[in-house]
């Protein structure tokens, strides 16, 4: 699959999403959890990376509110001009006052001594635009989450666990691979827990 089919399907996917309504994202944000809930990694993460609802992705609002309630660290990325193409980690407390970045995207405004790298993240909560059941995926297409955590593959290093998340109606038959892509331990939708590899 070329960059042209990747950008057919994240078109589809991105339409489709976006064409559900305000009652159909609240449920899935709420069975997006109870999927999640099911896993002893999550369970046992303390420090939990999510995103910030942008484009009609599923909404991991659900899962900041139980990290708030259950002593968990929930964190989002932030594009900083330090690290270039990469992403560092910002801590969500619930008053946190956000800023928007180059992109659009809301980020927490948060002094830069107190980011954190990727590899100090127990567990991270991926968006994605669609996937298979191989857990390959298609993503926004700039690439940050594959270069923030290409270390896993460099160093085998056992966390943070990648879980990618996403609508049930972003699955696809097929994607094939890119040898830059970074693979998922497994895919959590709002309807189901994809174990892959």
């Amino acid at each position: 699959m070329g960059t042209s089919s990747k950008s057919i399907i994240r078109k589809i996917i991105r339409d489709r999403r976006r064409g559900l309504s305000d009652d159909q994202r609240i449920c899935a944000a709420k069975g997006l959890l109870d999927q999640l809930l099911a896993l002893s990694a999550f369970q046992e993460a303390q420090s939990i990376a999510m995103y910030l609802v942008n484009d009609g992705e599923i909404d991991p609002v659900e899962v900041m509110k139980w990290c708030w309630r259950n002593g968990r660290r929930a964190y989002v990325p932030v594009i900083t001009s330090e690290k270039g193409s990469t992403l560092l980690f910002a801590e969500l407390q619930e008053d946190t006052q956000f800023t928007e970045n180059q992109f659009g995207i809301k980020e927490p405004v948060t002094a830069p001594e107190m980011l954190v790298e990727a590899s100090a993240l127990d567990l991270v909560l991926m968006p994605l635009v669609a996937f298979d059941s191989r857990g390959n995926r298609v993503g926004m297409g700039g690439g940050y989450y594959d270069r923030t955590f290409e270390f896993i593959c460099s160093t085998s290093a056992s966390k943070p666990v990648l879980i990618g998340i996403a609508h049930e109606i972003q699955k696809v038959e097929e994607i094939n691979a890119e040898s830059w892509d970074i693979p998922l331990s497994l895919v959590v939708t709002d309807c189901g827990i994809y174990q892959l590899g």
